[in-house]
């Protein structure tokens, strides 16, 4: 744990776990204030996890949230509040201390001089500039003042961005280029299906975020709170600003595990699980090798999510495990999807039906997960009825595999680029955004009617490289995107049905049919998604080379 002491009665940390607060409590802490909302990062414990473990300790634990660089006056005198009412001394934490830093130099404002706040800040390694120019001119962020200036800045140093950073490079190696990104660790997360089956060990699908940025990349490692795209500016937390003169936006999606009653809750405990979550995929294998016996559910919500197949894959792989294991005849599996069927692309559904037959799966489509009461071990569902009304029907599990609602990040959802749904509005070929030339967005955060998965993003990042440079007079001609997406589908061990398809759900195969059919399950696309994929993703998509996707041009 980094903990680091600002006054005698308050110390701030980055983000805790529930496992450090028997550490905590012996250190002499006797409060815990958590800062950070749920649902931020894959890697994050929801607060219920802290709040049972802190109580358990003896310790008194409260949630102030706030989002990334929108700390407002009220949650500073808030903070204030608290630390006047809980026992001393407190620690405070968020994602990297900073939020909680800066509510407490909130709190103090008229208390204790800017000097005496900015440099007790600074001895705990927080730079509190941005807050102390926010106060002085009554909350508002002089946008003129740029805190730094970059020809092209990316928001999200994940695939899609460490990708179109990658691209732009090997087009124009000396551009001025800024990814912003607060994240210490990248991941892979197309390998959690694997680890949540015992295909991959969790640590092969993590690497430090300096040691896969691009070099010559500038890295701003801090979030963004909001966007000024009328002044080519990017507002960060502490309230500092980045300019621009072409901005890529990527930074993913948000995960909303609250999106369902009593899901944070129980999360890694009670046999609930979710391969969505670094963590949590080794406990989902650790549930599939225990469980002998009983009921299983697995669970997809309401479209748009990443990797739509990815419900299915953990679904396949443990009933494989199962039947390799003798028991497949003594699980119930359930898979309930909210949606109204099986896989959006009709041609691969043949295939995948006769492993759900096989495995003895039963379909429950129109049913959307609801709440979870993890003690009791029962799942309530929502279903659409034909006639258009719902009922709710409850199902007891003994494990249950869920994929939560999905929807932009909270600073993109209310941001001027967002359409009406919250997802960056760009155009579905161009990736350029509608109202603001010099803007694009990739990845999961656009509204493009393509599949959300890390192929659709290798695919997209070298047409946004190309349009960029466009942008700037460095090239000519027009790269569209297709609406490539793929998704392996891993029906057994050993076996991938490997859909491929364009927009419209085009089938759109990339391998000739001798060698990979991807209507049929094939041990050759196992072999690309185990031993290939991995490699290619790390070695070629984030180094920019473009191995089967150049770019269609226009004139």
């Amino acid at each position: 744990m980094d903990i680091r002491p600002l006054t005698g009665e308050l110390s701030v940390a980055p983000q805790l776990a529930a496992a450090d607060m028997r550490a905590i409590a012996e250190a002499g802490f006797r409060s815990v204030i958590c800062n950070r909302p749920d649902g931020e990062g894959s890697d994050q414990p929801v607060y219920g996890e802290i709040e049972r473990s802190a109580t358990d300790q003896g310790l008194q634990v409260r949630y102030l949230p706030a989002e990334s660089g929108k700390v407002t006056d009220e949650q500073g005198a808030a903070f204030g509040a608290l630390m006047a009412e809980l026992p001393k001394p407190v620690l405070a934490f968020c994602r990297t201390g900073m939020r909680s830093t800066t509510m407490w130099a909130l709190s103090q404002a008229g208390r204790m001089s800017l000097p005496q706040i900015i440099e007790l800040s600074s001895k705990a390694g927080f730079d509190l500039k941005g807050v102390v120019r926010r106060i002085v001119n009554g909350g508002k962020t002089p946008v003129e003042v740029a805190d730094a200036t970059h020809e092209v800045v990316i928001i999200g140093g994940g695939a899609a961005g460490i990708s179109v950073a990658a691209s732009l490079l090997s087009r124009s190696p000396k551009l001025d280029i800024a990814i912003i990104d607060p994240a210490d660790i990248h991941y892979y997360q197309p390998g959690w299906t694997m680890v949540g089956a015992g295909v991959f060990d969790a640590g092969t699908t993590a690497r430090t975020m300096a040691s896969v940025l691009p070099r010559g990349v500038h890295w701003i490692k801090s979030a963004v709170a909001a966007f000024e795209p009328e002044r080519n500016a990017v507002i960060l937390d502490g309230c500092r600003v980045v300019k621009y003169k072409q901005l890529v936006v990527c930074p993913g999606l948000k995960l909303d595990w609250h999106g369902i009653e009593g899901l944070s809750e129980t999360l890694g405990r009670n046999g609930v699980t979710s391969n969505y979550r670094y963590d949590l995929a080794p406990y989902t294998w650790q549930l599939v090798q225990q469980l002998h016996r009983g009921q299983a559910l697995f669970t997809q919500p309401p479209m748009p999510i990443k990797c739509a197949g990815a419900p299915q894959k953990a679904m396949y792989l443990s009933a494989d495990h199962w039947r390799r294991s003798g028991v497949l005849e003594a699980v119930d599996i359930q898979f309930c999807n909210a949606g109204a069927v099986l896989f959006g692309v009709a041609d691969y559904v043949p295939a995948l039906m006769e492993y759900v037959e096989a495995y003895g799966i039963g379909l429950n489509f129109g049913q959307t997960l609801v709440a979870v009461d993890g003690p009791a071990r029962k799942a309530t569902f929502s279903k659409a009825n034909a006639d258009g009304t719902k009922e709710f029907v409850t199902r007891e599990f003994d494990m249950i595999h869920v994929v939560p609602p999905q929807k932009a990040p909270d600073f993109i959802r209310v941001s001027p680029l967002a359409d009406a749904a919250g997802w960056v509005d760009i155009d579905p070929a161009t990736m350029r955004h509608k109202q603001f030339a010099n803007v694009f967005a990739l990845g999961d955060v656009g509204n493009t009617p393509n599949a959300k998965t890390a192929a659709a993003a290798r695919k997209q990042a070298p047409v946004v490289a190309h349009n960029v440079l466009s942008t700037r007079g460095q090239t000519k001609g027009e790269a569209q995107y297709d609406g490539y997406g793929s998704c392996p589908l891993t029906v057994e061990r050993g076996k991938i049905v490997l859909a491929e398809f364009l927009y419209g759900g085009k089938v759109a195969p990339s391998f000739p049919k001798w060698f990979i059919d991807g209507t049929r399950p094939s041990r050759a696309a196992w072999y690309l998604k185990e031993r290939i994929l991995p490699p290619l993703y790390w070695q070629a998509m984030l180094k920019g080379r473009e191995w089967l996707v150049q770019p269609e041009m226009t004139t």
